[in-house]
């Protein structure tokens, strides 16, 4: 049997920076258990067990009020355990789902009752087999009438390639880490000026300023502060933006194994994004409360 992955702390260091009251980690996922909700024969990983104790465990740690739990990828099209969640988390959590392009309306309603208020397209070649971009306008243009939006997860290099199919669809859109940029290009370079033309088409294109651990390399800053590339590229995006940016752990770190990160220190990169009270307010309560939680703004 295929050994399974482990690729969180059970033990993150205590933040520094303490998040504003309503705080919301707007990308993070579940994994089984296993024994109730089985992988999908088709993932490209195994993990162990990350499922809601744990992770709304490690929200009250770091100083979060509320989860957007976003479907991952070892559980295929099966949501279950992602609305387990959800319904566990007594209003404090939502979710994206990932579906069959042929879904029912009365199972993507269903869906709705459970907390989803997204689709997601994973567009990452190691993690999918198949990315059929005609069926996933079609089911795009059926969840218009929920109101939901889509978030799609892609890598820099094919961004120029996935431009018509962004444009074409009828929702809001939220971007995965930026589209994984190289952040060792700085503000100014090409992978994050090419970001900036996609945000400039249209004003309804949202992204998750997440995952220094993934997109530097650089663990070290060099003043004991990590991720520095991450920071010094990411802050102009943020402070240009500000209406548009989520943020989240991306707990339970899906294949990190060889590289763990910490939690505590991914707190911390808030405010070195994110430097004023104001854009920390955007950033971790006013814009996912817009998106996942609008019934209650009024």
């Amino acid at each position: 049997m295929t050994a399974r992955i482990k690729s969180w702390t059970d033990t993150p260091s205590s933040p520094r920076f303490v998040p504003p009251p309503g705080a919301i980690d707007a990308h993070c996922h579940v994994f089984g258990p296993m024994a109730q909700f089985p992988f999908s024969p088709k993932a490209k990983y195994l993990p162990e067990d990350a499922g809601p104790d744990q992770l709304f465990a490690l929200r009250d740690r770091l100083g979060l009020a509320r989860n957007v739990i976003v479907q991952a990828s070892c559980h295929g099209t099966d949501n279950r355990a992602t609305v387990h969640a959800i319904a566990a988390s007594g209003g404090r959590a939502r979710g994206v789902a990932v579906v069959d392009p042929d879904i029912g309306d009365a199972e993507l309603d269903a869906l709705h009752a459970g907390g989803i208020r997204g689709i997601r397209f994973n567009f990452l070649k190691r993690l999918v087999d198949d990315a059929p971009k005609d069926k996933f306008l079609a089911v795009a243009q059926r969840i218009v009438r929920l109101g939901w939006h889509v978030v799609v997860y892609f890598e820099a290099d094919i961004l120029a390639e996935l431009r018509p199919f962004l444009d074409a669809l009828p929702v809001p859109i939220v971007v995965d880490h930026m589209g994984r940029p190289d952040v060792r290009q700085g503000p100014g370079g090409p992978d994050m000026q090419a970001f900036r033309a996609l945000l400039n088409t249209r004003p309804d294109i949202w992204f998750k300023a997440t995952c220094p651990d993934r997109l530097d390399a650089i663990k070290d800053g060099g003043a004991g502060a990590p991720w520095q590339a991450f920071a010094d590229a990411v802050a102009p995006l943020v402070a240009d933006y500000p209406n548009r940016c989520l943020w989240g752990t991306d707990w339970p770190h899906p294949n990190m194994d060889t590289e763990i990160p910490d939690d505590g220190a991914l707190i911390d990169m808030i405010p070195r994004i994110a430097p004023s009270a104001a854009l920390q307010q955007a950033l971790l309560v006013d814009n996912p409360m817009r998106l996942y939680w609008p019934e209650e703004l009024g």
